[in-house]
């Protein structure tokens, strides 16, 4: 005999635990249509038990939670090679930041194969080898890709009079892993030229192994190296070893980048007859981390010059090794070496030592703090003027006192990111003022159900197991950093935690704050970059003091956010209108003041850009979009 329906009631009582219980997020409309089966709806049922107090859910929020159906999360394997076996059918449904297939297309082209307008996520293994005359260009090679991921094993080898181009070479990239094994080596004649390679990209791992090795009468030119990048590595094995009558010139080597590791191992090594020329390394980088070994050694009648090292950068670390090291019958000068706005650690170890005497060693200014100079041609070096302003004995320069003219430095004001940073006393109505770029340049990526991130170890060779990520590449390194700054002992009255799926997010918010809290963003990307005006300003909780959890992306396959229990802070909303024009609002910003600052490093881009010492002043900064701050509900 059939069993007898459910009571209406039960019916009833099962539909409402599985739908969201407050009405205010349906009428919100964040999470009304949200189907009941799914990681999304699990995970809002979760927030109202959470957090129960009927406030509407932030679309914001609601936009990173996993599309999973409930199917797949349910049969989400437990091991580790199960997960990789399953992952490429789930990458695009789960909204993860998931590598193309290994075996991406290469290519063995022969010399005629002409010019290629737009080339993505390839591997060139054999490029124009032996061609003779004739031009070849690449205009725009895997621009704007979030993992990048090619490599050119020989372009142009053993050419004759050939002309190349690239005009673009991977641009505006996130995840950005290239190398060059092989460019134009043992070619005759011809020239060539890199307008733009890696600039403006987020995390790059770019790597030049040789760069006209042995070429003959060739002119080659870089006008742009890694240009505003964020965040990565870039090297050059070698460039112009062994060449002969060659003509090289970078016009601009990882300039006004983010935290940028660079190396440099071999510059016009062994070559005869070379003009190379750097007009600037560096320039106005924010904390780059510089390793240069080896320009000019053992060069013959070479003419090396070097016009700006790291001028008006931003603290970091750089290491000059060997410059012009055993040369014969030539010339070399530096115009400007670490003239910084905010001195970094700088080293230069070896300079003209062991030069013929026929060999001009010349060094127009050297300035800095925190400098040491070794090694040097014991005659023929000309030191113009050398600045120091440090009383550190450690930084000194062994150097005649003849040599240093000046102690004098004048540092620049310099802020590694303009705007980011401002004065609480600007947060009022009707204030005009700049407002940075604050839109989200990670990688789209949805958080994973907790039940499925909990099975990945977060540890940097699981990570890179499930997901095929190398760790040499950018990707497995900004995995390794990732879970390296999550394993980072707090600093001094921190409370910090990685959550790695949106319960986590949640669960740190109110284990500091309590289950009444909000979470708040600002509402676009409107008005950054630009002049802004400010229309209404609220202070949250009444303009008190309050403390508040604040979270920031890191790059990761998966979301995981990096959140912080932030104490003595005022927090702020404002409707954000046009500067010029009709009074509109355009934006509703959160913004949110640091009133302790004591505990800060004396180096932080803040005190750069607003002057002041740790402790002495506020600071105040926009949360931008994809981060979030939470604080205990009005």
């Amino acid at each position: 005999m059939p069993s007898p329906p459910p009571p209406p009631r039960a019916v009833l009582l099962l539909l409402l635990l599985l739908l969201p219980h407050n009405a205010a997020a349906a009428a919100a409309g964040a999470s009304s249509a949200v189907n009941p089966f799914t990681a999304k709806a699990a995970f809002i049922r979760y927030w109202n038990r959470k957090v129960p107090n009927n406030r509407p859910h932030p679309a914001f929020f609601v936009a990173k939670l996993s599309p999973l159906p409930a199917a797949d999360t349910a049969s989400f394997p437990s091991a580790l090679p199960d997960i990789r076996a399953r992952l490429p059918a789930l990458c695009s449904r789960a909204g993860l930041l998931c590598a193309g297939p290994a075996d991406a297309a290469a290519a063995s082209l022969a010399a005629a194969a002409g010019p290629f307008t737009g080339y993505s996520n390839a591997n060139f293994s054999n490029y124009g080898t032996g061609g003779d005359a004739g031009a070849d260009a690449f205009r725009n090679y895997s621009p704007d890709l979030n993992i990048a991921a090619d490599s050119f094993r020989r372009y142009g080898r053993d050419s004759s009079g050939r002309t190349d181009r690239f005009e673009s070479y991977e641009a505006d990239g996130n995840v950005v892993t290239a190398n060059f094994t092989s460019y134009a080596g043992g070619a005759t004649g011809g020239s060539g030229s890199f307008a733009a390679y890696a600039s403006e990209t987020n995390v790059p791992d770019s790597t030049f192994t040789n760069y006209d090795a042995a070429a003959n009468g060739r002119r080659r030119g870089f006008a742009s190296y890694s240009q505003e990048a964020n965040h990565g590595g870039n090297g050059f094995s070698g460039y112009g070893k062994g060449g002969n009558g060659v003509r090289e010139t970078f016009a601009s080597y990882g300039n006004e980048s983010n935290v940028l590791a660079s190396a440099f191992a071999n510059y016009g090594e062994s070559a005869n007859g070379a003009t190379d020329t750097f007009t600037s390394y560096g320039v106005e980088g924010n904390v780059p981390e510089n390793t240069f070994r080896s320009y000019g050694a053992g060069a013959n009648a070479g003419v090396d010059t070097f016009k700006k090292y790291r001028d008006d950068a931003n603290v970091g670390d750089d290491r000059f090794s060997s410059y012009a090291k055993g040369a014969n019958g030539g010339a070399a000068e530096f115009q400007s070496y670490g003239n910084s706005a905010n001195p970094g650690s700088t080293t230069f170890k070896g300079y003209g030592e062991g030069t013929n005497a026929n060999h001009h060693i010349g060094f127009k200014e050297y300035a800095g703090e925190n400098n040491t100079f070794k090694g040097y041609a014991e005659s023929g070096v000309d030191f113009k003027e050398y600045h120091n302003t440090s009383s550190s004995a450690a930084a000194a320069l062994t150097v005649s006192a003849e040599a240093a003219t000046s102690m004098q430095h004048q540092h620049l004001r310099w802020s590694p990111e303009p705007e980011k940073f401002f004065r609480e006393r600007e947060l009022v109505a009707g204030n005009r003022m700049p407002m940075p770029d604050i839109r989200d340049k990670m990688p789209p990526r949805a958080f994973l159900p907790r039940e499925i991130a909990t099975r990945i170890p977060f540890e940097s060779d699981a990570v890179s197991e499930v997901f095929g990520v190398p760790l040499d590449t950018a990707m497995g390194k900004a995995v390794a950093s990732t879970v390296a700054e999550c394993q980072r002992a707090p600093s001094k009255g921190e409370t910090k935690r990685c959550a790695t799926s949106a319960e986590d997010v949640v669960d740190f918010a109110v284990e500091m704050l309590g289950n009444d809290v909000v979470v708040r963003s600002t509402a676009s990307t409107a008005g950054g970059g630009g002049d802004i005006q400010l229309g209404a300003v609220t202070g949250v909780d009444g303009g008190r003091v309050t403390r508040s959890v604040s979270c920031h992306q890191s790059l990761f396959p998966y979301l995981v956010y990096y959140c912080h229990s932030v104490p003595k802070v005022r927090v702020y909303e404002a409707d954000i209108t046009a500067a010029d024009g009709p009074r509109e609002k355009i934006n509703h910003g959160v913004a949110i003041c640091h009133l302790d600052t004591s505990d800060w490093s004396p180096t932080h881009g803040a005190f750069v850009a607003l002057g002041g010492k740790p402790g002495e002043v506020e600071v105040c900064h926009w949360i931008f979009e994809g981060d979030m701050t939470w604080t205990v509900a009005d």
